[in-house]
């Protein structure tokens, strides 16, 4: 699971990079807005976690076009700024959680799995329910049948994580290279292949596919 980490300040910086790494999250992290922003327009995030003051491009200029592209992901600011104003303008643009520097990273690590697990659908903690057999863990990246574990590799691990994000749509072979081999350039017959071990593993049905529109994992609406 993916997360965008704006920050200036390098020790808050890495401290939190290193502690979300260690939680089992990737975190792609950025000192400046413009390189953020461009990162959030080239790639798939589950998190933003935001800084206002920084260079180039504020937070809150990132919150309000990420709004206004309709890119659906939650939102967090972290920042010094205290004064009711600057946290007003936050939520008002659109953000979902509000960090005052200084914090610990436990307190962190229990506001992202809150967001985490408020804004993706699921049924039991961090899992997703896709039929009445198959549960995804979407934190630990974990397949269950029936309550046992599907053993899978990392990158199987990462297509079904994706599908299950974009999940009741299809995804094309260009949009999974993308996003799950971040723009490498791997053959489409190699991609076809991890989607048919993935069905070997599970059902013919899980992952569907559709001439010309690509794959798709069905999620079961919450009930």
């Amino acid at each position: 699971m993916k997360i965008l980490l704006l920050e200036d300040d390098y020790n808050y910086r890495e401290s939190i990079k290193e502690y979300l790494e260690m939680l089992g999250f990737e975190v792609d992290d950025f000192d400046n807005g413009a390189d953020a922003l461009d990162s959030i327009y080239e790639k798939t995030y589950y998190l933003l976690i935001l800084d206002i003051k920084v260079p180039e491009v504020s937070g809150h200029e990132i919150i309000r076009y990420v709004k206004e592209s309709q890119i659906k992901v939650p939102i967090m600011i972290i920042t010094s700024l205290v004064d009711i104003d600057n946290v007003a303008i936050g939520y008002e643009l659109g953000c979902n959680e509000y960090l005052k520097k200084p914090f610990d990273l436990v307190e962190l690590k229990y506001r992202v799995l809150g967001l985490i697990n408020t804004f993706y659908p699921t049924n039991n903690k961090n899992c997703v329910e896709i039929d009445q057999e198959y549960t995804f863990d979407i934190v630990e990246g974990l397949l269950y049948k029936s309550g046992k574990e599907v053993s899978l590799t990392a990158k199987e691990k990462d297509l079904i994580l994706y599908l299950v994000r974009n999940k009741n749509a299809y995804a094309s072979i260009e949009m999974l290279r993308e996003e799950v081999w971040e723009g490498k350039a791997i053959h489409h017959a190699d991609i076809r292949m991890h989607v048919r071990k993935i069905r070997q593993k599970t059902t013919p049905e899980f992952i569907e596919s559709f001439r010309g529109l690509g794959y798709k994992i069905h999620v079961k609406a919450e009930s």
